[in-house]
């Protein structure tokens, strides 16, 4: 089996290292993708929110977990636009695919949070 090159590190060395990389990719996930920006900005209102109105731990888990749910989707779709790109800017019925596959998940983590949401909501009614 062939290693990557760049899997040299190891134990605490390789943890340092990954988090330096998650949160370069986080930066450049902020600079780069309007879509990113737009979901963590209502991130910073939700998840605050869901603190109060969330009245048991359970409930709250299931409010910040969906809310976390679109960032990561988010996060694995513009990964998967930027590395369509990066092979080719070519129409192709293939990249098409990928790009708006990727898009379809963001919008079912989009659905599923908003009816997360509204069924803890509806139980405050």
């Amino acid at each position: 089996m062939i290693e990557s090159p760049y899997k040299g590190e190891t134990g605490f060395r390789r943890l340092v290292n990954a988090a330096r990389n998650s949160l370069a990719g986080l930066l450049e996930a902020v600079r780069h993708e309007d879509a990113f920006r737009q979901e963590l900005f209502l991130a910073a209102i939700f998840l605050p929110l869901a603190f109060w109105v969330g009245s048991t731990a359970a409930e709250r888990a299931l409010l910040i977990g969906a809310v976390l749910l679109v960032l990561i989707v988010e996060l694995l779709n513009s990964s998967i636009e930027a590395t369509v790109d990066r092979i080719s800017f070519e129409n192709h019925r293939l990249a098409k695919r990928a790009k708006d596959i990727g898009s379809a998940a963001v919008m079912l983590a989009l659905v599923n949070a908003g009816v997360v949401w509204l069924l803890i909501l509806a139980t405050k009614a």
